[in-house]
């Protein structure tokens, strides 16, 4: 048997400011960001599925995500992005093949949200 599972546990996303991180990726996940910041830089963000852990101890400029690394789901493209240009969010592609659009975090990340 293989040690090493074929599952993602989490992935982390390097930010500047964690608590500014934490209010900016609950806000758009609808989620309340009174969660606890665990020693001085690390937040978990609760999601359903593979976890997303923020984390300001990584942050640097070389370690800002130049292309997602993974995507948000969606069950409506469209509405998801309407929602994050309501949101003033930086969106930098169109929606692409009715499927899929990339964004950006404060700190610069690109991210992504497929309708899959």
């Amino acid at each position: 048997m293989n040690p090493i599972l074929n599952q993602i546990g989490t992935v982390f996303i390097p930010v500047s400011n964690i608590e500014e991180a934490r209010n900016w990726y609950c806000d758009i996940l609808g989620l309340a960001s009174e969660g606890e910041i665990l020693f001085g830089h690390l937040f978990i963000v609760p999601m359903n599925g593979t976890g997303i852990v923020l984390d300001s101890k990584i942050f640097s400029d070389e370690s800002i995500f130049k292309a997602p690394l993974f995507h948000f789901n969606t069950n409506n493209i469209e509405n998801a992005y309407e929602y994050m240009m309501q949101k003033n969010v930086e969106i930098t592609t169109g929606i692409e093949n009715n499927q899929w659009f990339n964004f950006k975090d404060p700190d610069g990340n690109h991210l992504m949200v497929c309708e899959c």
